[in-house]
């Protein structure tokens, strides 16, 4: 009898909550800061769902605990019910959030247990495209991550804030920080979204992909933003937000080596972010269940799944990705 906990249940938590009882799970447990969100979600959901009114980091006997609430508090309540025997799965995009994740590592290891970093549309999908594309390369060496939109309000408010902020790239074994708002590139998304003005920001997924990969030369990330969105992105939010985010996309761009070529792949994908983020995140609870993590510890997707079979699993949900190849003049390897 596999149990779930999902601790939030905003638009990407309400979204996994019936993923998760229609094929997943045989009971979902909720918790959520707001105990009628909580009621109404259950109620939507039926008899496998229940409320749980402890606190939200209290003990919980389930198979899997899902981080789907407010950010920059993740990395606190993972450490809390690490010992509780369960997998902790964050579908987090939050930078603070991230390394936080990233460093109980050493104390998951010794548990024997698994933390999940970063398992919603990007980070979460884009870290199994790059995984999947590199299979393609004898060498990769350059992995560029771009995305467009938001899941919902609190989705909108950690973009809006990481606009604002600093941005960490990878490059050639050095960490980098860049002005968020800055490195204005014009990124194409699959339709209807195509082709958006994207910038650097305070986006994680570098933390994710540079453990997950040797010898990679360059890490990038981006997201779409207007000039409003740069302009105001040191002020409050001061324009109301979709309640489950309108829709959005990701573009995982590689280059490397097969042979003597230098060659690009791009991977892109598009739906609901909220949609994708609870499906990204179901997949990766489900391979929790099944036993099918690469190992314990704390990482990201890349590193803990086998990305076809993941990839073929969120296809028969409904996400789908598109590939472009391109390929440039030989050259010797270095």
């Amino acid at each position: 009898m596999a149990r779930v906990a999902i601790i939030g249940v905003g638009a990407v938590g309400a979204r996994l909550a019936r993923q998760l009882v229609s094929t997943d799970a045989d009971e979902v447990v909720l918790r959520d800061e707001d105990q009628a969100r909580a009621e109404m979600v259950a109620q939507s959901l039926g008899e496998r769902s229940r409320v749980d009114t402890a606190a939200l980091t209290a003990p919980l006997d389930v198979d899997v605990v899902v981080l789907a609430g407010r950010s920059r508090v993740h990395a606190a309540q993972a450490e809390a019910l690490l010992g509780g025997g369960a997998t902790i799965v964050s579908v987090s995009d939050d930078l603070t959030d991230v390394r936080g994740l990233l460093a109980l590592e050493r104390r998951a290891r010794s548990l024997d247990a698994t933390v999940i970093v970063g398992a919603g549309f990007a980070p979460g999908l884009t870290c199994v495209l790059a995984a999947h594309g590199a299979r393609l390369f004898d060498q990769v060496e350059e992995v560029h991550v771009a995305k467009s939109g938001t899941g919902g309000p609190a989705c909108a408010r950690q973009h809006h804030r990481a606009l604002g902020r600093a941005a960490v790239d990878w490059r050639d074994g050095v960490w980098e920080t860049r002005p968020g708002g800055s490195g204005r590139e014009l990124c194409w998304f699959p339709e209807p979204i195509g082709a958006q003005d994207c910038y650097r920001a305070e986006l994680p997924d570098a933390l994710l992909l540079v453990p997950a990969f040797e010898n990679l030369r360059r890490v990038t990330s981006r997201m779409s933003a207007t000039r409003r969105d740069r302009l105001s992105a040191r002020l409050p939010m001061l324009w109301p937000t979709h309640p489950e985010g309108g829709p959005g996309a990701v573009r995982v761009e590689l280059r490397g080596l097969r042979g003597e070529v230098r060659d690009t792949v791009v991977f892109g994908a598009m739906d609901r972010p909220a949609v994708a983020a609870g499906a990204v995140a179901a997949v990766a609870t489900r391979f929790a269940i099944d036993g099918a993590l690469r190992r314990t510890g704390a990482g990201g997707l890349a590193e803990l799944v086998e990305p076809l079979p993941f990839l073929q699993e969120l296809a028969r949900r409904g996400v789908r990705v598109a590939t472009f190849d391109g390929a440039s003049a030989s050259v010797p390897r270095p």
